[in-house]
């Protein structure tokens, strides 16, 4: 059973022309792009992604995509940036990315407005469920997103009965968004041992070394 249910047909009417094409691509529907309408324009977003990595041309993509992508529901659901860039640190943390903890470690210091508290928290994510600087919904999205960083997924029902609590069905699938994007950069640049740039090196070497970060094949 999913742990975030897929959309009513009734919404998915909208964005029938993007359904449309992910069925003549692969002769049915796929739940994943039903439960990804929960932010409705995600759909169209990953089908251009996703065309583009299997060799499409994203010029002709996005030119059909701009005539049938609806309009972004509940913009006033999006989360803080300081949150999601604190869930894209603890997926790459559990992952392994050395190179994505040191981009999200310095966004969420560089995107948040008390940087010093963000920096505490940075430090105590392998401490959520006691360490006190981090609030319930916090914890919730902390939980998900270093069990889903894990190989096996370690993702769980649990985790998502938590976030339900504090967050709308909108809300868990942009946290559930950022994990997944961050699956996409975790796997690239530690598969490509991406070079660090200087700016993130100088934070990492300072912020994050003293929790265990290496600069590694990165350098």
């Amino acid at each position: 059973m999913a742990h975030l249910p897929p959309v009513s047909a009734e919404e998915l009417e909208e964005l029938a022309p993007i359904i449309a094409m992910s069925e003549a691509t692969m002769g049915f529907v796929p739940n994943s792009m039903k439960t990804m309408a929960h932010i409705r324009q995600l759909p169209a977003a990953f089908s251009v992604l996703f065309g583009t990595v299997m060799g499409a041309d994203t010029k002709v993509l996005l030119e059909n995509m701009v005539k049938v992508v609806p309009e972004q529901n509940a913009p006033e659901d999006n989360l803080p940036a300081d949150l999601l860039q604190l869930v894209a640190y603890c997926v790459s943390l559990s992952a392994g990315c050395q190179y994505c903890q040191a981009h999200t470690g310095h966004n969420t210091q560089r995107m948040s407005a008390a940087p010093d508290a963000q920096a505490v928290k940075r430090s105590e994510v392998l401490r959520y469920d006691t360490a006190e600087c981090f609030s319930d919904a916090e914890r919730a999205a902390i939980g998900v997103a270093l069990a889903a960083g894990e190989v096996p997924n370690g993702a769980t029902q649990s985790h998502f009965d938590a976030l339900k609590e504090h967050y709308t069905p909108r809300q868990i699938a942009q946290i559930v968004a950022v994990i997944a994007a961050f699956g996409f950069l975790n796997r690239w640049n530690d598969t490509m041992a991406t070079a660090l740039e200087e700016l993130p090196i100088d934070f990492a070497q300072r912020e994050l070394s003293p929790g265990g970060w290496q600069l590694g094949k990165h350098g």
